[in-house]
């Protein structure tokens, strides 16, 4: 005879001190796995930035070559228009249409003579470039950036900048970057201020210029609606930024023969810790 077992009517389950405790370690995983996560796109994001500056600097090298010098990057134009170093950068490797530099360009805010709406063949002929593919150079309108409101920069749907690879939501409802700031060493110029000394922004003096990108730089958040709070690099924090800590005979920037380039960084905003130069600091 068969012996009979004697079953249970109760089915195993977890009871609620055991789900308690797997979801405990859940959330502890997911509380040390996403900063990991974030801090590896961080570094994508940064080997990415720095992946754009080498062929920004590709290219001035055949800007370079092409014309025996790198584009100005001073913040007016020859007729006094606001017209910075982030605007020349973008025409020196593109154009101010982005059909290809005009070798007539004096860098003028205005120069609708070298760049008509509508060029024809022989206009054509004469450009050289673009030296960065259009695709992959990141080249937006003022007004796609921060819409009407512009400042002192006039007619915003014509200025040209290159951006930066850190896209977001703008307030245009546009995803870009936030333009790549350009400056333009002064080889004739000797100091470099630092927090050891004061600031004199004086272009027969300094090889670098902070206000070269400063009316641009003042602009407001272009991704916060109605914040007043306006970007803003100090002169302490961008000659701090760019100084070359390795010479220590006499205080010398970072590339004090060619020229600087400058993201915004993760953040979005100019003149904080994030900030990406073309340099190694």
């Amino acid at each position: 005879m068969k012996p009979i077992t004697k079953q249970s009517g109760k089915e195993a389950a977890f009871t609620i001190v055991e789900l308690l405790t797997v979801m405990s370690i859940i959330v502890i995983l997911i509380g040390l796995l996403v900063p990991a996560l974030n801090r590896v796109k961080r570094y994508s994001k940064e080997v990415k930035q720095k992946a754009q500056f080498h062929s920004i600097d590709v290219a001035m090298e055949l800007f370079n070559a092409q014309w025996d010098g790198y584009p100005d990057s001073d913040a007016r134009d020859e007729t006094g228009a606001s017209y910075c170093g982030a605007m020349k950068l973008c025409e020196a490797m593109m154009g101010q249409d982005l059909l290809g530099f005009n070798p007539n360009s004096h860098f003028l805010r205005d120069a609708t003579d070298l760049y008509p709406d509508d060029p024809d063949e022989e206009n054509l002929k004469t450009r050289r470039g673009p030296y960065l593919q259009l695709e992959n150079a990141n080249a937006y309108t003022l007004m796609s950036i921060y819409g009407p409101a512009t400042g002192p920069f006039t007619d915003p749907n014509s200025l040209f900048v290159l951006c930066d690879v850190y896209s977001r939501r703008m307030n245009t409802g546009n995803k870009t970057g936030m333009p790549i700031l350009y400056y333009k060493a002064d080889t004739s110029g000797t100091t470099h201020p630092t927090k050891d000394n004061s600031i004199h922004i004086d272009a027969s003096t300094n090889i670098y210029d902070y206000f070269d990108n400063d009316e641009l730089v003042g602009l407001k958040k272009p991704w916060e609606a109605g914040v007043d709070h306006i970007l803003h690099i100090e002169p302490e924090r961008f000659y701090e930024n760019t100084w070359n800590k390795n010479i220590t005979t006499t205080d010398r920037p970072y590339r004090s023969d060619s020229y600087i380039l400058l993201s915004a960084g993760f953040d979005g905003e100019y003149g904080t810790p994030d900030d990406i130069f073309n340099f190694e600091q």
